[in-house]
């Protein structure tokens, strides 16, 4: 009995990390939302992984076809700030890889070698729409921003180095199928401001934007001068040399930092920060953006936002409103919607939370984009994903109603043209008690 459970098990896992084999198939007779217009009745072929048509018309011969009538079809959703694969407990360090605590790397921190293909927490995200996501390291030395730690780790480093500890480290993309799930490391850097990056850099916000300052200068004074660096000939540097090769692509403006960022008075500085280093930036946060939209916008700067954040937890948020992301997105910023807490467990939430920026005056296509076709745009993958259009990753999801409905549900999920298992360990434990699994039922379970 309890081999067959164990193989029951087992069995179950695989099916949720290894679904079928490709097809090409056509959905049909949705209404498709494209991330960026709507057609009725629509029509999307996948072959060998790739969005080949959309459109109108029946199928071609020769195609699986999944009838859509009465359904939504939208690309899938794409989760940003997220903890999706490199965590299961984030209070257990064990299976959390979304953090070092070593300060001797910093920038250098790549978390694309420790993510888990067969995490639980990427089944329960797709059921959730979500098909893709950019995966953020954790500041382990803050105390807020990206931190689930109140350990301070910035200071002397081990290894003779002098650590300033500004950087998380860089973030990864993934598509949440198949045993391969990274798509493409080091796509951004991440560092914590405001709150969170003063008590990193001493107490003071004055002295963070010195430091990276300095961190910057130092970078392109290796970058300029790495032979000499490897005779010994450059005078000390505070980071390693792991740290300084990494922040080479930041210092150029050719990889982008993610800052942790939420007062309005600290946007600007950090907006005035980009424009004097020639660096590209990501607003994370931006609680109070709204009272600089006009500033965001005009510096071309994408936000990454919680639109249901409407509290003033700390005084760097006290301007906090539920019509930041109506705000920023009529002032023309190019917004992306997260998912909740750390969008690891809770990453699917991010239609939700999409429906709720809704209520509070964000068109419903701007919203449909701040999940799909934006993200991709601000890490670099326009037209590869987060939209249906020819040549784009066959991510296709077909809803039951509304998307940002919390009631609607998924009929299909499908990751480059690869039907996903619309399972998850929850709907398995729910089903196991609910039919009295194995044995007699707990006693919390009983009639």
């Amino acid at each position: 009995m309890r081999i067959k459970t164990l193989l029951a098990g087992a069995v179950a896992a695989l099916a949720l990390a290894g679904p079928a084999l490709a097809q090409d198939v056509a959905i049909t007779g949705g209404q498709v939302l494209t991330g960026t217009s709507v057609i009725e009745n629509g029509t999307v072929v996948i072959r060998n992984g790739k969005i080949v048509s959309v459109g109108t018309g029946g199928a071609p011969a020769g195609l699986r076809v999944i009838d859509a009538r009465g359904k939504i079809v939208t690309p899938g959703f794409v989760a940003v700030d997220s903890g999706l694969a490199g965590t299961e407990v984030g209070s257990v360090r064990g299976s959390n890889d979304l953090s070092n605590n070593a300060n001797t790397l910093t920038a250098a921190f790549d978390l694309s070698y420790g993510l888990d293909p067969w995490s639980f927490t990427l089944p329960t995200a797709r059921l959730g729409g979500v098909t893709r996501a950019v995966v953020t390291p954790q500041h382990a030395g803050s105390g807020g921003g990206h931190s689930h730690d109140d350990s301070d780790f910035a200071g002397a480093g081990h290894g003779g180095y002098q650590s300033p500890g500004l950087f998380a480290g860089q973030a990864a993309v993934i598509k949440l199928g198949g045993a391969d799930i990274l798509v493409k490391p080091r796509v951004a850097m991440v560092a914590p401001f405001g709150e969170a990056g003063k008590g990193v850099a001493g107490g003071a916000r004055g002295a963070e934007f010195v430091l990276f300052k300095e961190t910057m200068a130092e970078t392109r004074l290796y970058a300029r001068n790495k032979a000499a660096y490897d005779r010994a000939a450059l005078r000390d540097l505070s980071l390693s040399r792991a740290d300084l090769e990494a922040l080479i692509p930041v210092a150029n403006g050719s990889m982008p930092l993610i800052v942790t960022v939420n007062r309005a008075s600290d946007i600007q500085q950090v907006l005035r920060l980009a424009r004097e280093e020639g660096i590209k930036i990501i607003l994370d946060g931006a609680a109070e953006g709204w009272l600089v939209a006009d500033e965001i916008a005009a510096a071309n700067v994408p936000v990454l936002l919680h639109p249901l954040t409407n509290l003033p937890g700390n005084f760097e948020s006290r301007a906090a409103r539920m019509q930041n992301a109506a705000a920023l997105n009529a002032a023309g910023v190019v917004i992306a919607i997260k998912g909740n807490e750390g969008s690891a467990h809770r990453a699917r939430d991010i239609r939700y939370n999409a429906g709720n920026a809704v209520s509070h005056g964000l068109p419903f296509a701007a919203a449909i984009q701040a999940i799909t076709v934006n993200p991709a745009r601000i890490f670099g993958f326009d037209g590869q994903f987060g939209e249906l259009k020819a040549g784009a990753a066959g991510d296709v999801v077909v809803w039951s109603g509304d998307p940002l409905e919390p009631l609607s549900q998924p009929s299909a999920v499908l990751i480059d043209g690869v039907d996903q298992p619309l399972q998850a360990r929850n709907l398995l434990l729910r089903d196991r008690y609910r039919t009295g699994g194995e044995g007699a039922m707990p006693p919390a379970y009983g009639d």
